[in-house]
């Protein structure tokens, strides 16, 4: 069985011997292969059919070899789909007239009678353009959508605690820059929601951000993610794919959980980010880039670097600015705004509009542990919303095996010196540094919490 090209063909050409011996060569190739002897029935075939490849003859009436028929047609197909790839056909092989097609739109020329090698090679290029024209254009497409939903994702990227406020505050100068950042942070602090609220933010905003996970992929398929491939660049390549690096050319790309990337895959990431340009898997075409590069992590890349599993000269070229997201326990007092708005955003998905929260409860919510940060405290307003029995939300509903956190300290150790710094610790993120309300919460006067803290270096 023959493997079919994607790709709708149209040949137009008054000369039904053409017709017959183009479409019984290219239906070898392609599974939908029209043809149409008049050329004002063009009108009706695009009308029909979403046509990719219009093979076009240039001369319709006889006596005639100025091409300027070919033209009229030309300009007709483009208005009415103007992401077809138009090559023109002509039994004369004039390098002016070619030059003047290629200039009015088409994008190759053929002469008559042709080489079938050559003629296919030709059918083939305009097919990947194509492609690559139909992948852009559903890309622009949805790009005002991809923008409504990240404008309105970014519209939870809030808090008022002094760490976050700093980590914004740099995230907003360098935003309008075009310098590669690299989010550090644990799990769930919101480093893909910071990657966002920076390139809403930068001059790139009206073109896409193209994310790649690395932490899901294996080796073979981040390269193929990242760089795209050929038809047959390895087992399975049934088809052309284009890369994450072509699809965000003058746009963003985020890399999250660059520290799974390989060191084969990381100096191939150095050489891009150094010359500009790439080539897919399985071509030794270079493709010019231009690209924002955001990266994130919860890995120590210096210490990766220290055991020779990340390259330092790559770190050097993705961290040109650094920005830490905090835990969660780091900006406790963004709790109540943070629930709030979860709770309002899962109140109208689940349709449960009378669901509240008390402020005590809230203060509840405060001293409990979040290991998960952000994202927890996420999903565990979105479970008290599904689950909720009444319209009133207690600090239990979100719950989820979780202890208060005055009852067991971030230390595993019994070390009763470990278990105070951990105590004191836990009271000063809850209050952001008030050494009043933190020794009023620890039971001990203000002098008392001032020397334990002068004692620990805290």
């Amino acid at each position: 069985m023959p493997t079919f090209q994607d790709g709708n063909i149209l040949i137009v050409d008054d000369d039904a011997g053409i017709l017959t011996s183009a479409q019984l060569f290219l239906k070898q190739y392609y599974k939908k292969v029209y043809v149409e002897l008049n050329p004002e029935q063009i009108h009706s075939h695009l009308k029909k059919h979403q046509i990719h490849i219009v093979l076009l003859d240039m001369n319709f009436q006889k006596g005639r070899n100025d091409g300027e028929d070919g033209f009229k047609y030309l300009r007709q197909i483009l208005d009415i789909q103007p992401q077809a790839q138009v090559i023109f056909m002509t039994a004369y092989g004039d390098i002016d007239m070619a030059v003047k097609a290629l200039k009015s739109g088409a994008i190759d020329f053929v002469t008559k009678p042709w080489k079938n090698e050559k003629f296919l090679t030709t059918v083939e290029t305009a097919n990947k353009l194509a492609q690559n024209a139909r992948q852009l254009e559903e890309l622009k497409n949805s790009r005002q959508y991809q923008s409504e939903q990240e404008a309105k994702e970014i519209e939870g990227f809030i808090g008022s605690a002094k760490s976050f406020l700093l980590a914004k505050a740099t995230m907003e100068k360098v935003a309008v820059s075009d310098a590669n950042v690299l989010l550090l942070g644990e799990n769930g602090t919101g480093k893909g929601l910071a990657a966002k609220f920076i390139h809403q933010n930068s001059d790139r905003s009206e073109r896409p951000m193209i994310t790649i996970d690395m932490g899901v992929l294996s080796e073979t398929l981040i390269e193929s993610e990242l760089f795209g491939h050929e038809k047959g660049a390895f087992t399975d390549a049934g088809k052309q794919k284009i890369g994450r690096l072509e699809l965000a050319h003058r746009g963003t790309l985020f890399l999250d959980e660059i520290g799974n990337l390989s060191l084969p895959a990381q100096a191939k990431l150095l050489s891009v980010l150094q010359n500009k340009k790439f080539s897919r898997l399985g071509s030794n075409q270079e493709i010019d880039i231009d690209i924002r590069l955001i990266c994130a992590t919860n890995m120590s890349l210096y210490n990766m670097v220290e055991q020779g599993t990340f390259r330092q000269d790559l770190l050097y070229r993705i961290n040109t600015v650094e920005v830490t997201m905090p835990n969660l326990s780091e900006r406790v007092s963004d709790i109540p705004q943070l629930v709030t708005y979860y709770l309002s955003s899962f109140k109208n998905r689940y349709a449960k509009h009378t669901l509240s929260i008390t402020s005590e409860e809230v203060e509840k919510l405060k001293r409990m542990n979040w290991p998960g940060n952000i994202r927890e405290l996420q999903h565990a307003t979105e479970r008290a919303v599904i689950l909720a029995e009444t319209e009133q939300l207690l600090a239990s509903d979100f719950q989820n095996q979780r202890t208060d956190k005055k009852a067991i300290p971030e230390s595993k150790s019994l070390d009763l010196k470990q278990m105070e710094i951990s105590f004191i610790k836990k009271a000063m993120a809850i209050h952001e540094g008030n050494v009043t309300h933190a020794a009023k919460e620890l039971g001990i006067d203000r002098l008392a919490l001032h020397r334990r803290l002068e004692k620990y270096g805290l």
